[in-house]
């Protein structure tokens, strides 16, 4: 599994798992942005900012860079002009889709009765080609 800064030995010994997570997600966009790059697999930092209506860039320059630290995405810096930048879920953010499936398949359920998931029918005619 990938190495996280909540790997030390001081930090595994007061570790109380829901609260390790809350912490990590501790943000207004955090999941949604693992939604979103989960689900495009690659997105750069306008793509993000035009997804997450709302957001301010510095918000979300600040959440990308903590995501990045608790080791659920990966930032790939392109040396070009104008500068490129693409974040993509790291093997640790990877193994963190099917709760953000779960948690999306229970907002549908309980929240939005009825809500049609634009994703989930993309995916379904993608899975169809």
């Amino acid at each position: 599994m990938a190495d996280n800064k909540f790997r030390d030995k001081d930090t595994m010994a007061r570790c109380v798992p829901m609260s390790m997570l809350q912490s990590i997600l501790n943000g207004k966009w955090k999941i949604l942005i693992l939604w979103y790059i989960a689900f495009y697999k690659v997105q750069r930092f306008g793509e993000l900012m035009r997804r997450l209506d709302g957001i301010t860039q510095s918000t979300l320059t600040k959440q990308l860079r903590e995501l990045e630290e608790d080791g659920f995405l990966h930032r790939e810096i392109y040396k070009e002009i104008p500068p490129k930048v693409e974040y993509t879920l790291s093997e640790l953010g990877e193994s963190f889709i099917p709760v953000l499936n779960a948690m999306m398949a229970w907002s549908e359920t309980h929240l939005c009765p009825g809500y049609i998931n634009p994703y989930k029918n993309q995916e379904e005619a993608e899975s169809e080609q």
